[in-house]
C-alpha cells in the first residue's frame, strides 16, 4: 500500500511513550508503534526512494551504555538515506509531530578538515554560503555541532567565520502534529524539502565525503 499519512495513534503512542519509557508500556502498545508508525514510515520512505534513496528506518531501541538517561526506547521514529556515511535525508516524528533534514551529521576529525579547507577557500566556500543564506530565507533552521570560538588559525574577520566554526551542518524544518500530517500532503512536504537540502547535501558529498580513517 502506498503512502497514506501517520495516524493519530502514532502521536498518541509517542506521548504516552515520553510519560512511561518503560519496557512495560512498549510491549504493551507495540501493535501501534508497529501499525501506526513504523509501516507508514516505511511506506513514506519506500515512496521517496526513487528519487532519494532507499532510507534506514532507525530501531526503536536506545544505546544506554554509556548514557546517564537509560530510558530504554527514543521518543521519536527517524528514517536515514546515508549518500556518503553521516551525510544525507533525514525525517523524523514524535509526539512533538514531524521534522525534516539534510546534509551532515556527524563527522570524523579528517572530514572536519575537508570541511572547513573547502568552507575557507573562496571557490568552494562561497556556494556554501550562498546556499545556506538561501535556505535561511525559505525558513529552515541551519544546525549542527560547533565551536564556541574560532578554530585555530581561522581570522577574526572571516567572511565565513559562521560557518567555519561547524564541525558538522544540516538544515531542517520542524511541524506540529496537524491535521494534514494524518494525510498523504507529509510525502509532499517531505520530498519538497529534501529537494531544498539537495544543494547542501551535494556539496557535502564532494568536499566532505567519507571518513578516511581505519575504523576500530
Amino acid at each position: 500500500m502506498g503512502f497514506t499519512g501517520f495516524p493519530d495513534e502514532a502521536f498518541v503512542f509517542y506521548e504516552g511513550l515520553e510519560a512511561d519509557n518503560s519496557k512495560t508500556y512498549f510491549t504493551r502498545h507495540k501493535h501501534f508503534y508497529e501499525d501506526a508508525v513504523r509501516a507508514p514510515m516505511l511506506a513514506l520512505t519506500e515512496e521517496l526512494a526513487a528519487e532519494f534513496g532507499q532510507a534506514q528506518l532507525f530501531r526503536p531501541y536506545r544505546d544506554v551504555r554509556f548514557a546517564k538517561d537509560k530510558s530504554p526506547y527514543k521518543t521519536h521514529q527517524g528514517a536515514f538515506v546515508d549518500l556518503t556515511p553521516g551525510i544525507g535525508f533525514y525525517v523524523q516524528i514524535g509526539a512533538d509531530g514531524l521534522f525534516t533534514a539534510g546534509g551532515c551529521y556527524t563527522q570524523a576529525s579528517d572530514q572536519v578538515a575537508r570541511y572547513r579547507a573547502a568552507a575557507d577557500e573562496d571557490l568552494t566556500g562561497k556556494p556554501l554560503a550562498d546556499m545556506v543564506t538561501a535556505l535561511r530565507a525559505e525558513g529552515y533552521v541551519i544546525g549542527g555541532d560547533r565551536l564556541k570560538t574560532r578554530p585555530r588559525g581561522i581570522a577574526e574577520d572571516h567572511p565565513r567565520l559562521d560557518l567555519l566554526r561547524h564541525r558538522s551542518l544540516h538544515a531542517g524544518r520542524r511541524w506540529e502534529p496537524e491535521p494534514w500530517v494524518h494525510t498523504a500532503e507529509v510525502l509532499d512536504r517531505v520530498r519538497a524539502t529534501w529537494r531544498a537540502f539537495g544543494p547542501l547535501v551535494d556539496w557535502m558529498c564532494a568536499h566532505v565525503r567519507a571518513s578516511e580513517l581505519p575504523r576500530r
